[in-house]
């Protein structure tokens, strides 16, 4: 029956969360699309593109960047609803009706858990087609204006029959400086080589050429073919030109590239299929490398198969088989070795060190074709790892906004969105740093791909603690208190002048109880020597406490709240001279025995806290004297006022 007794209050926080959430997802999103937009702004200005293509484009994007905008829409949304609630007092309200900060939770906790469902399936089944289909756009997209792709000081091939490089390009103008073009015309013996200061390249109105014009260049060109035979007298041909124009079939008309470039692209694959493509991987890759250590094994190391005889290779190169004196015994190379004449030993050395750099060589170039099978393998269990850490992240960012909107709040889109903003940008910077290293195979996989979840959870928890307990995380008068207290720094007393004084002081009892304490200052100086440093041993391991300065301060301060009664001015600001007295600090560092001798096994912190309390027991002997200064301004005024009213 409880359940369903507090059935309203799981609508009504639903409701408030559902309609942020609708809000803040799409404000997600499009911030999201523009910084992904502007990342690839050069491949779509300038290319005459259709409203189609860009429609297909931006919503293509949209499905890929769904995943991504979940987490962060649940973080500032539920940041939101607990911080308008708190900030509206309606949180205060759930509490004092006894219902804990975890029950008001439930509803949303539920749904945050159909989201991140939502969310793995969304990744398993439609993101992987968006991938694939906006990688396919972009390459399109590239290829239909090939002009503007020409990079400086590489060789291009984007033009179908030439190989362009380019030294300088102009942005603005489109011209080219420094062009060295190559064009296959035929067979490799018709290839033609053209080099020019200056040339531009543009499509035609049909979008079915390229117009190619040059400046001041030469035209070398092989005019070897089958009708001139092998017997022609002009094996080449070379023009010089101050101006040249050339027209190259190219479609430059928006055209999809074929789909099946993309086939070993993990993102575009889902759970199933990238799990079965890292198993054909790992077997293809398995036989691969069996096949090469096979080869090698055979090549360099000429191990025999028969266990009583053993292969070795002779000064001249060739393969001689040494039979073993006995089945069970190894054959001793030292000793072949050292029956050798010096000649023959140094044949010996020179051979095994190029054999070896062979090898070397040789594995070193094999490892090269292998490490990019090795990394394809990575990433596609990358993709696979992340479509749950994508997924679960949804859940840690519930558990991190919704209790920080009750600590905090604050509704609005002022402080939430710095807080949602600030642990995203963490969020970011641990997923594509750990991605990216395990990528390469600096870290271990799991390790990066686990790095950004791994880091929020134990936040999502302390905060999910915190909020739970009411305490005051964001309260900055309880850091200050605490920070004051480890530093040592002094506080000061503020006694101001009362409007209203129903009972005034009673000078003459606070006068001897002053001159009481002036006396117990001196005795307590007497036996306890402050300025000496104590026994290490007394303060860590044999605490013993200090209760004559415990009584002093606290049979002060009563004297200093009566006194703040006085119309007297002197008195006033002279019991504002009084220091606070700090009453434990310079007996020991902590309050508790173990922490005490923890702090003494950690060297470095009991070196600290030991002359943070030799500087405590210096600052009890100035305020100690600064009291009795105080005390005999203080007696010597009353006793004034005494002869006043004597007279």
């Amino acid at each position: 029956m409880k359940f369903y007794r507090l059935k309203k209050l799981d609508i009504f926080i639903t409701k408030q969360f559902m309609l942020l959430f609708v809000g803040t997802f799409f404000i997600c999103q499009f911030v999201l699309m523009m910084q992904f937009f502007w990342r690839y702004v050069d491949d779509l200005i300038g290319k005459g593109l259709s409203m189609e293509v860009m429609a297909q484009f931006f919503w293509y994007m949209g499905l890929m960047l769904v995943p991504q905008a979940l987490p962060l829409a649940i973080l500032l949304s539920s940041l939101i609803t607990f911080g308008n609630l708190g900030e509206s007092s309606e949180l205060t309200a759930i509490k004092a009706a006894g219902i804990p900060l975890f029950r008001a939770f439930r509803s949303l906790i539920l749904i945050t858990i159909g989201i991140s469902i939502g969310s793995f399936f969304f990744q398993n089944m439609i993101a992987p087609e968006a991938n694939k289909k906006i990688a396919q756009l972009l390459i399109s997209m590239r290829q239909k204006s090939p002009e503007l792709e020409i990079p400086e000081g590489i060789f291009y091939d984007g033009i179908p029959g030439s190989n362009i490089y380019v030294s300088k390009k102009d942005m603005e103008s489109g011209k080219l400086y420094g062009v060295t073009i190559y064009r296959m015309t035929g067979s490799y013996e018709d290839q033609a080589i053209i080099l020019a200061d200056s040339g531009m390249i543009q499509a035609t109105a049909d979008k079915q050429h390229l117009l190619m014009t040059l400046w001041n260049g030469e035209w070398f060109e092989n005019m070897q073919s089958s009708e001139l035979g092998n017997k022609a007298t002009i094996p080449y041909r070379r023009e010089s030109f101050f101006h040249k124009q050339i027209l190259i079939d190219f479609n430059t008309d928006f055209s999809m590239t074929d789909a099946s470039i993309f086939s070993n692209d993990a993102r575009g694959k889902g759970l199933k299929q990238i799990l079965h493509d890292i198993d054909s991987l790992n077997n293809q890759y398995d036989s691969i490398g069996r096949s090469l250590y096979n080869d090698l094994r055979g090549t360099f190391y000429n191990i025999s198969t028969n266990p009583s005889t053993v292969a070795i290779t002779t000064t001249q190169g060739e393969d001689k088989k040494i039979d073993k004196t006995k089945p069970g015994e190894k054959l001793n190379f030292d000793s072949i070795y050292a029956k050798l004449s010096e000649e023959k030993k140094k044949n010996v050395v020179s051979n095994t060190m190029g054999r070896i750099n062979s090898g070397k060589s040789e594995m070193e170039f094999r490892s090269m074709i292998t490490k990019g099978d090795a990394e394809l393998i990575r990433s596609h269990k990358i993709q696979a790892i992340a479509k749950f850490t994508l997924a679960l992240s949804c859940i840690i960012f519930f558990f991190i906004g919704a209790p920080l909107g009750a600590i905090i709040r604050k509704g609005g889109l002022g402080l939430p969105v710095i807080i949602s903003v600030l642990v995203f940008i963490v969020f970011y910077i641990f997923d594509n740093t750990g991605t990216r290293m395990a990528k390469l195979g600096a870290w271990n996989l799991w390790f990066g791909c686990l790095l950004a979840t791994g880091a929020l959870t134990p936040l999502a928890a302390w905060v999910t603690y915190k909020a739970n307990k009411d305490s005051v995380v964001f309260n900055m008068d309880a850091y200050k208190a605490w920070f004051t207290r480890v530093l040592g720094l002094r506080s000061h007393r503020h006694i101001f002048k009362k409007e209203v004084i129903i009972n005034d002081p009673n000078y003459l009892e606070d006068a001897n109880i002053l001159t009481n304490i002036s006396e117990k200052i001196t005795e307590y100086s007497q036996v306890h020597n402050l300025k000496r440093l104590p026994s290490p041993i007394k303060v860590f391991f044999r605490y013993e406490p200090d209760h004559a300065i415990e009584n002093i301060s606290e049979i002060l301060e009563n004297v200093i709240e009566d006194l703040s009664n006085t119309r007297d001015k002197l008195i006033l600001t002279e019991i504002n001279n009084y220091p606070i007295l700090v009453v434990k600090a310079h007996t020991r560092p902590f309050e508790a025995k173990w922490k005490n001798i923890l702090a003494a096994a950690i060297i470095p912190l009991g070196i600290f806290f030991y002359f943070r309390m030799v500087r405590f027991r210096m600052r009890l002997y100035r305020d100690l004297v600064a009291i009795k200064t105080v005390n005999k301004k203080i007696t010597d005024q009353i006793a004034s006022f005494n002869l006043e009213e004597e007279a």
